[in-house]
């Protein structure tokens, strides 16, 4: 796999795609890491920037506690890859998905360790379809 962007979108509301994503993603060991965070609009806020009306933006931060615990401990160096984020916002009456896929070869050139670009990859792999199944 390249590094690319993955783009799709839904129907669905904001709020009803990632209630759905946070149950697709709990069957494949991962959770929503920043729910009480990832309305950015709140974030801005708090800093004291104001925001155009409608502005809902989400960014997601998506862990799989276990996988990314046994992961580090075989090298920490991995850490710096490992949060992934899906980014959710609406544009033209449609909820748009966004998350940034890096390849194989970046994440190998990235970080010194044989095993993990392909582990990493897979982790895309099962993200992408909690995804298409939240869709």
């Amino acid at each position: 796999m390249s590094s690319r962007v993955f783009r799709s979108e839904t129907s669905k509301s904001i709020a009803v795609f990632i209630k759905d994503l946070g149950k697709t993603m709990a069957l494949r060991g991962f959770i929503i890491h920043n729910e009480d965070k990832m309305e950015m609009v709140h974030h801005f806020g708090h800093h004291g920037v104001e925001l155009a009306e409608g502005f809902d933006l989400n960014m997601v931060q998506v862990c799989s506690p276990k996988k990314s615990a046994l992961s580090m401990m075989e090298n920490l160096e991995r850490a710096v890859l490992l949060p992934k984020f899906i980014v959710v916002f609406s544009k033209e009456g449609r909820t748009q998905i966004r998350m940034l896929l890096l390849g194989q070869e970046l994440v190998a050139d990235l970080v010194d360790d044989e095993k993990f670009p392909v582990l990493d990859t897979d982790e895309y792999s099962n993200l992408l379809l909690a995804i298409k199944e939240a869709l």
